[in-house]
């Protein structure tokens, strides 16, 4: 697959009915011909990106009849993107769930949702390569690079929409489990802590700040080990990396979390054989065409690496 997208001039687009309530940032990956996110983010920043002729957000919602300003972009590769034929259909056995509107993937644990950041590809990329019958197949939600577990995609515009309103709602069950280093003083317990995004440099993380967005998680203790317990996570709220802050702002931070977690600590956990970020979404209730409850098992690296812990 060779991804090459070339616009030497400026373009003004009408967002259509069919695109209205659209993202900015979404619905410039659509017009712009599947550019890297970070590229996408890089033009709104910069202003390049006009919505009837003003400076606008990557998350605002456009209307049916905005003009967008699109701007000169030539991005094309040096090399073709390729896709292995064994990452073609290790997703491909992946699917837990299908029908004529979308699909559950169980997304491997280092594989991100989108190019970008010196990616070349995503998951995103792939279904596009797997499902040709779907132009428009787009992804309901997201995953970070290092969590595996239940993704939803919808096949085309009406089908996202309605999925994006159903999460926007609380009308679909979304579950986690985490394995937390400590032990919790409560056999349940909420956090309800608003999270604000700082950047530095390339480097994004979530902070709990009284200036961010709220977020609220539930947890509940399944099991408990030495000196870890393995809790079920459920992000009422959808803010970035949220059961990860969450956790560790209770002083239980994920097992193997690269970031909220002292650089010491993730290095010993590799050392006793945890290579990835103990966080797997393994529980996924649709609500429409009907009632489907989807569930991903745990991964064998997450499981064997709790067995040693008994």
């Amino acid at each position: 697959m060779e991804k090459t997208t070339h616009h030497t001039q400026v373009r003004q687009v009408r967002v259509e009915d069919d695109r209205a309530g659209q993202r900015l940032d979404n619905f410039l990956q659509h017009a712009l011909g599947g550019l890297p996110r970070g590229l996408v983010y890089r033009l709104i920043r910069t202003g390049q990106v006009r919505v009837n002729g003003k400076r606008a957000k990557a998350m605002q919602r456009l209307l049916s009849g905005d003009e967008v300003r699109l701007p000169p972009v030539r991005q094309a590769s040096e090399l073709p993107v390729r896709i292995s034929s064994e990452l073609l259909e290790q997703l491909r056995a992946a699917v837990l769930y299908q029908d004529q509107y979308q699909l559950v993937l169980d997304k491997p644990a280092g594989l991100a949702v989108h190019a970008g950041s010196g990616l070349r590809f995503g998951v995103i990329d792939i279904l596009r390569e797997l499902l040709p019958q779907y132009p428009d197949v787009a992804l309901a939600h997201r995953l970070d690079r290092a969590t595996s577990g239940c993704l939803l995609v919808g096949f085309n515009r009406e089908v996202l929409l309605r999925q994006q309103q159903a999460f926007r709602q609380h009308q679909l069950e979304k579950r986690y489990l985490a394995l937390l280093c400590g032990r919790p003083e409560t056999p349940a317990f909420e956090v309800n802590l608003p999270l604000l995004k700082s950047s530095q440099g390339k480097r994004s993380q979530m902070l709990v700040s009284e200036q961010g967005k709220p977020a609220r998680t539930c947890f509940k203790v399944l099991e408990h080990y030495e000196h870890y317990t393995l809790v079920e996570a459920e992000p009422v709220t959808g803010r970035t990396h949220q059961i990860r802050v969450h956790a560790a702002a209770m002083g239980l931070a994920v097992a193997g979390d690269p970031l909220y977690q002292k650089p010491a600590d993730c290095k010993a956990q590799q050392q006793s054989g945890l290579k990835r970020m103990f966080l797997h979404a393994h529980h996924l209730r649709l609500n429409w065409p009907e009632d489907i409850l989807v569930n991903a098992p745990l991964p064998d690296s997450l499981r064997n690496f709790i067995d040693k812990q008994s």
